[in-house]
């Protein structure tokens, strides 16, 4: 089953911040408000970019949609 969260995994290994893309209006706010340039825009729906993102929560602020949320990663088995 396919989830409708574009996944940007931030730098700390910890958290994350997730666009969910059915939510995204494709408005361009979080994008306006990233500092890295982080925030990729397609035509119905905006993503992070992990190799870009500062983890500052800039857009998450600035979505009136609610579609930017930090989640906790899941740690991975070796």
């Amino acid at each position: 089953r396919r989830h409708n969260v574009i996944k940007a995994i931030t730098h700390n290994g910890e958290k994350m911040f997730v666009i969910d893309k059915e939510l995204c209006s494709a408005c361009g706010d979080c994008k306006d408000a990233c500092p890295c340039d982080a925030i990729i825009e397609h035509d119905t729906y905006c993503e992070i970019d992990p190799d870009l993102c500062a983890e500052c929560g800039a857009c998450q602020d600035v979505c009136e949609q609610c579609a930017v949320s930090e989640k906790e990663i899941p740690c991975e088995r070796v």
